[in-house]
């Protein structure tokens, strides 16, 4: 579905994101053309290299899953000539339908986060995604300009909660005073810009599928779950249950390397994506 309704009103990414999920499964398939990847397909480590992995990902499963997530540092990696592929390729998501989520990670304050909104969220520039990873541990209140753009564009954020890496714990479990999580708070924080959207709101959290059990309401967060690790990391479509419980249904699990080692076979992408689907629909019931 298009950001734009006839009518000029956008359609809230997470109207857009949650009938992609019922449509095509819950799945977004990143797009990380580290230099192991891009060796194995027997690509160059260049900017024509990337965009050939790149642009082939998206030809392969972009008319099949519900999004794709381009990995912004391996095209910053390439200066110009590197940005100048990544907006290609957020074009061909357009082109084919397929929601394109910015793994970027921004944020900061005032002025510089507005700037960030201006560039991935708003208007049709070259690097206008439908939603972008960003960070609020510089405060959530300082991802502001990222909401009100994303909101006011039909667009959406993924805000990291809960992550999988082993130094994420040392910020996220940190308690207040309250004797609530840093987390925590930030799922709450989440859950009120969401109030009343049906049937997802457009402000999302990233949580790990492989962090295990947790104690922060993610049902209430009443918005997608964008949940990393599975496959090559470690986690299984079965530990989506157990993570997410009832909150499984919003999750939209992402897989990289578990689909793109299958490249550069347009086929065996394709076929790889689709096997994961079905996996993770069996494991949170869509």
């Amino acid at each position: 579905m298009s950001a734009v309704q006839a009518a000029g009103v956008p359609v809230p990414f997470g109207r857009r994101l949650a009938e992609a999920m019922v449509a095509r499964g819950p799945l977004c398939v990143g797009i990380d053309p580290h230099p192991g990847l891009l060796s194995a397909w027997d690509l160059p480590l260049s900017a024509a290299g990337v965009e050939r992995f790149a642009r082939t990902v998206v030809e392969a499963v972009g008319p099949s899953v519900a999004a794709v997530k381009p990995q912004s540092a391996f095209f910053e990696v390439f200066g110009s000539a590197g940005i100048a592929v990544l907006e290609r390729v957020l074009a061909d998501c357009r082109d084919v339908g397929t929601l394109s989520v910015l793994d970027a990670k921004r944020g900061d304050i005032g002025s510089t986060m507005a700037a960030y909104a201006t560039a991935y969220l708003t208007g049709d520039g070259p690097l206008a995604a439908d939603s972008l990873t960003v960070s609020p541990f510089l405060g959530f209140g300082s991802l502001a300009p990222a909401v009100e753009a994303a909101l006011a564009s039909g667009r959406g954020l993924f805000v990291l909660a809960l992550t999988s890496n082993p130094e994420g714990p040392q910020v996220q479990h940190a308690v207040d005073e309250s004797g609530r999580t840093v987390a925590a708070t930030i799922a709450a924080q989440a859950a009120e810009i969401n109030v009343g959207a049906d049937p997802l709101g457009s402000i999302g959290l990233v949580v790990g599928a492989t962090i295990g059990s947790t104690d922060v309401d993610l049902a209430a967060v009443n918005g997608p779950l964008l949940a990393p690790g599975l496959g090559a990391q470690g986690a299984t479509a079965e530990d989506l249950q157990r993570v997410f419980g009832d909150a499984r249904r919003n999750v939209l699990a992402t897989s990289s390397r578990d689909v793109l080692q299958h490249g550069p076979s347009v086929g065996g992408l394709r076929d790889a994506a689709a096997r994961v689907v079905e996996q993770v629909r069996a494991a949170v019931g869509s």
